[in-house]
């Protein structure tokens, strides 16, 4: 198990000291489909062309379209490495596709490198008709959270250090998750919790009321029991930038942990490309956070 100081040593190292990520890394396990075959909630008449993953505007973007079969994806660390912790990770798209490399498998990549197992979504997209935006990535999110918990002594991980990483709409689903205390469909199987215990949310969208523009988007609702959150957003991302802003105000009224970063220079959808911005730097800070709040305990 990696020692406290070495671990402190890879978190104040800068992006640059996560990449290129060790080739003794375990690879990722198989797809594990979070519903028996013909009972996702909710699907009962919905029909999508196949699933298609593709870079079809040439910018090493991997989309992946058509999830009608959601699914995880376990990133293993290294015993000599692993901390016990895991996050969840949720790529973006608008709801409608699943960016899932740079805000995805890489990103499972590099928490391998600080010591934390990674769990890849790959939730239901398009959004589904005559319903909310999230209902449906929602179910998905609690589901692999719930099913995360039951792999406690099979993937050697803490169930009560599970968090949620979620960029763009990935990161509203996050935040649906992080802020949902009960589950959003009844099950009859008793499984455990499916809220997250800490969530990082990077320029997650859709936070902000957009009719009032003075609040949260009323589906989010933060109160005393929200876990606690780290958020990173840039300036230049003018859409959702306030949001955050809300968000962390949220929180701090109800006197929950929250860190906010707004970086002077960047835009929307970097994730974990290679950028001069600062705001490249997101990994090491969410990484330190994750360290200073306990997460990545060593025991």
């Amino acid at each position: 198990m990696i020692s406290r100081q070495n671990l402190i040593a890879l978190l104040t190292g800068g992006i640059f000291a996560f990449s290129p990520v060790s080739s003794s890394l375990a690879g990722p396990g198989e797809e594990i489909p979070l519903w028996e075959e013909g009972k996702v909630p909710g699907e009962a008449g919905v029909e999508l062309p196949p699933e298609k993953a593709e870079d079809k505007n040439n910018d090493g973007i991997i989309r992946i379209s058509n999830v009608s079969v959601p699914t995880m994806q376990f990133f293993p660390d290294p015993k000599e490495n692993n901390t016990g912790a895991v996050v969840v990770v949720a790529p973006g798209g608008g709801y409608s596709i699943l960016a899932s490399k740079h805000e995805g498998s890489d990103v499972c990549k590099w928490l391998n490198t600080i010591g934390v197992n990674a769990v890849l979504l790959k939730y239901r997209v398009p959004r589904r008709k005559d319903r909310e935006k999230h209902a449906a990535p929602l179910e998905d999110a609690q589901r692999a959270i719930q099913l995360v918990r039951t792999k406690t002594d099979e993937w050697k991980i803490d169930p009560e250090r599970v968090g949620i990483l979620g960029f763009s709409a990935g990161g509203h689903l996050a935040t649906m998750a992080l802020t949902t205390e009960t589950v959003t469909i009844s099950q009859k199987e008793a499984l455990p919790s499916a809220r997250p215990d800490f969530g990082v949310l990077v320029y997650p969208a859709y936070m902000l009321d957009e009719k009032t523009k003075s609040g949260l988007s009323p589906e989010i609702q933060v109160d005393e029991s929200t876990p606690p959150v780290f958020i990173v957003i840039a300036h230049g991302d003018k859409r959702f930038v306030e949001g955050c802003a809300r968000f962390y105000i949220e929180m701090h009224r109800n006197k929950r942990d929250c860190e906010l970063h707004i970086y002077g220079k960047g835009g929307h959808g970097f994730g974990m490309k290679p950028i001069e911005e600062r705001v490249s730097g997101w990994p090491q800070q969410a990484g330190q956070w994750m360290e200073e709040m306990g997460f990545l305990k060593n025991e």
